[in-house]
């Protein structure tokens, strides 16, 4: 009759309603320390507020505790164990054999497809895109002009620069060159870098062309004059008295003879190949400084061609528009997207002195003889190709298996990924099977081999806007969805219709600048313009372009060519035009966008004279 008096709270602690307990006591506490710091902290929010959001964690955190004691006391029974483990090691099985198929058939697959394509003569190497190298005594590359130039570019960083041109940099020639870099309209302070950010605004560094406009020269030669109060350390030579605004902005410029001078002289080179540091674990990394001062020299060639047309000294003009050329096609080689589109860029800039002494007829007949065939040479079609296929290797597969590598770095990429939490997006990565990163190779180069290298047709010069708006809305459609797989698709992957409109553009403003010295050497020849594009082939041209945009496709066998829009003005000057990206025949009006600016998705593209 020794028995021990029953303890109540001994009893209340076991089975569900210990469990109920213990979980009131959790939310109980947990509740009035949550709503305590609040109160401390002073957050600023109504008191009911305040207590919802402590209930609400306060829930969340003795659910969890009750789970977690639950487990821990059902584990404690050897059996339970035992079942357990069992649980991990098919859970762990499972794991690696998802792993192991995800990444043999990702693999699988991205061999297959390179097999396929291979067989037809594709390659997807690095080395396939990389232009060769050349000796640098024949390379227009190694001019001391681009050498200051990178220097100038990476004033903070010199070694930067010297893994382009080593020890070069430092060379007298580009010594002497530097303090005259960079070449630029408006940098005419030369290297005194820190007043180039004081500079006061040029005018308007634009193509009007485009627009049936001519360049007028007053605001620069007031610009340049007024440089001497507002920026004396540009050492501008100026007249006492103003000149003609063509003798200011040419003797403005005059200070960058030396540099004109040198690029002149080593265009006589037969090969443009910029060093570019292919070598590198990370294509994304790779610089392309060179574009830049290759657009800013243009821009002061053109300044300095237009003054030289208005001057009356075209073969001076002439000598600046085909170094223009030169550049423009100096990067020619460069497998990369953004190359070109500074080509087209530049393609612009150089007609628009072209442009402007054919509608005030300064150009000779021997000067345009001289100027077609390096126009005729431009074949941007072609360059597509070499564009986006350099794209395609080195910036969609290049870049996805250095990623692979590397998985933490997709950080730095997507958007989706929390930046500010590194050692969480490196987790989240390096859980990714390898094969994932294969399928989007795959996804990727797929729609790049099977759609975007077809839509231009390079050997009859014929696009189709129509098939390419189809190619985009397929791979919107397989984009749509976000998957394991096209993630990097819907990261890299352009827009093919945006690339392809530019270079179709750039295409036609040279076969319609072609076309346009082939009608004023007719004129020259008969006094005025011919009623139609056929009498000038073949004595003013080889052959009349035709318009690049494909129009209808007759009978199945894909868009055929049609002749270039042309017809006599009233005013004793010509119309011509293509139809453009929208292909409708719009009567010859070009596209403005809001602010006044060509819009090339809209409207003609279009070759016409100020009107009289």
């Amino acid at each position: 009759m020794n028995e021990e008096p029953k303890n109540i709270w001994k009893k209340t602690w076991k089975g569900p309603r210990g469990l109920f307990l213990f979980w009131l006591l959790i939310l109980a506490a947990t509740f009035l320390i949550i709503l305590l710091i609040g109160l401390l902290a002073r957050i600023a929010a109504p008191l009911g507020d305040l207590a919802l959001v402590s209930l609400i964690w306060a829930t969340v955190v003795a659910v969890a505790g009750v789970l977690i004691v639950s487990f821990i006391r059902w584990i404690f029974c050897w059996r339970n164990f035992k079942r357990f483990l069992f649980g991990v090691a098919c859970f762990i099985t499972l794991i690696a054999l998802f792993y192991a198929e995800e990444d043999w058939r990702g693999k699988y697959d991205w061999d297959q497809f390179k097999h396929q394509w291979e067989a037809k003569g594709e390659r997807f190497d690095f080395a396939s895109v990389i232009p060769a190298t050349v000796p640098d005594n024949q390379n227009f590359a190694m001019s001391p002009v681009w050498i200051a130039e990178e220097r100038y570019d990476f004033q903070d960083q010199p070694e930067r620069a010297k893994a382009w041109y080593g020890d070069r940099i430092y060379s007298e020639e580009v010594s002497r060159l530097f303090p005259l870099i960079p070449v630029s309209v408006s940098g005419l302070v030369g290297t005194n870098w820190l007043s180039w950010h004081g500079l006061p605004r040029t005018p308007e560094t634009s193509t009007p062309w485009r627009t049936a406009q001519m360049t007028n020269l007053k605001p620069w030669q007031s610009y340049y004059r007024d440089l001497e109060t507002t920026n004396p350390a540009a050492g501008i030579p100026i007249t006492p008295q103003p000149q003609s605004p063509a003798a200011d902005v040419l003797l403005a410029l005059s200070k960058f003879d030396p540099v004109i001078e040198r690029l002149q002289q080593d265009s006589a080179l037969p090969c443009a190949r910029f060093p570019i540091l292919y070598d590198t674990d990370d294509p994304a990394a790779i610089l392309l400084p060179h574009l830049a001062a290759l657009k800013r020299c243009s821009q002061v060639l053109q300044l300095r061609a237009i003054a030289e047309l208005q001057n009356g000294q075209s073969d001076k003009a002439l000598g600046d528009v085909k170094l223009m050329l030169y550049l423009t096609d100096s990067v020619r080689s460069e497998p990369f997207l953004i190359s070109h589109l500074v080509r087209i860029a530049m393609l612009q800039i150089m007609l628009q002195p072209v442009y402007e002494g054919l509608a005030e007829h300064k150009w000779s007949d021997a000067q345009l003889v001289e100027l077609d065939p390096e126009l005729a040479k431009m074949d941007f079609l072609s360059d597509y190709d070499t564009g986006m296929r350099g794209e395609m290797v080195l910036c969609q597969i290049g870049d996805i298996e250095y990623l692979r590598r590397h998985p933490e770095q997709i950080r730095n990429l997507s958007g989706e990924m929390d930046a500010s939490s590194p050692v969480f997006a490196q987790i989240i990565c390096r859980l990714i099977p390898n094969g994932w990163f294969y399928q989007n190779e795959l996804h990727s180069t797929r729609p790049m081999m099977e759609l975007c290298f077809s839509l231009a047709n390079v050997d009859k010069k014929i696009v189709s806007p129509t098939a390419t708006r189809r190619a985009d809305a397929a791979i919107e459609a397989d984009t749509k969805r976000p998957t394991p797989y096209n993630f990097a698709e819907r990261l890299f992957m352009p827009s093919l219709s945006a690339a392809l409109r530019k270079f179709s553009w750039g295409q036609e403003s040279v076969d319609l600048a072609r076309a346009a010295i082939a009608l004023e050497r007719y004129r020259l020849g008969h006094g005025d313009y011919p009623e139609s594009l056929d009498p000038l082939a073949p004595q003013f041209i080889d052959r009349v372009p035709h318009d690049i945009i494909g129009g209808r496709p007759l009978q199945g066998s894909g868009p055929a060519s049609q002749p270039l829009h042309y017809r006599r003005t009233a005013d004793g000057q010509f119309a011509l035009y293509s139809v453009g990206w929208n292909e409708t025949d719009d009567g010859g009006v070009v596209g403005l966008n809001k602010d006044g600016g060509v819009d090339i998705n809209q409207g003609d593209w279009v070759w016409r004279y100020p009107a009289k």
